[in-house]
């Protein structure tokens, strides 16, 4: 069952986190446009209030949330109702996947990306962004957790879990990078992981697999 509630009751607290944040939430952006393709037809699975997907330039989205999807509507997203374990869409119709924070939230993680795997093109990319558990933020998180609204049912993950649940979904070719890194300045975004408390991986649907 979609995990939709934190979201539906508190959608407005939701929105001020970007707003209190603004210079949090915009490394974010920079961290998973910088793994993205240049070009191409994009889908966010678990797009929320249309956060990441508008200034990203991604039309499509899939969110289970009412109220987040209308938010994302009024970003001039098309959102299609649903969840990320049976995506509303065609086989092989889009060139990226991008996922942020929607692992923690669904109830199946490797039926997740084998839905993200079905619904690319041979080639495409699977850009997944999320809080490093075994990072500073990370274990703070799941100190408060059963204090958060929208943590309280969250599963959180490291970096190599992550990993190995998108190869053993189908996903190869990885390319991993970190912000938010402790000390380090608001600004950087490195290669690889292990410091930073938001990390991006990108994965690619090998030519040889087919849907």
């Amino acid at each position: 069952m979609p995990k939709t509630a934190p979201f539906e009751a508190f959608s407005d607290a939701y929105e001020q986190w970007f707003e209190t944040h603004r210079e949090a939430y915009e490394l974010e952006v920079r961290a998973v446009k910088s793994l993205l393709p240049p070009v191409g037809r994009g889908l966010e699975v678990g797009v929320g209030s249309g956060r990441f997907a508008a200034p990203l330039g991604i039309a499509v989205g899939v969110e289970p949330s009412t109220q987040m999807a209308a938010r994302a509507r009024s970003r001039g997203i098309r959102v299609l109702k649903g969840v990320a374990e049976n995506l509303p869409v065609s086989n092989a119709s889009f060139d990226f996947v991008l996922m942020v924070t929607t692992i923690c939230f669904v109830d199946d993680v490797d039926a997740s990306l084998r839905e993200a795997l079905r619904v690319l093109r041979p080639g495409g990319v699977i850009v997944i962004g999320f809080v490093d558990r075994e990072s500073e933020l990370g274990r703070a998180y799941l100190q408060r957790k059963n204090d958060s609204r929208f943590y309280r049912p969250a599963t959180f993950f490291s970096t190599p879990e992550v990993l190995a649940h998108m190869s053993r979904s189908g996903f190869g070719s990885f390319h991993v990078r970190q912000t938010l890194i402790p000390g380090n300045g608001e600004q950087a975004i490195e290669d690889g992981f292990g410091r930073g408390a938001f990390v991006v991986a990108r994965g690619v649907k090998e030519k040889r697999q087919v849907t």
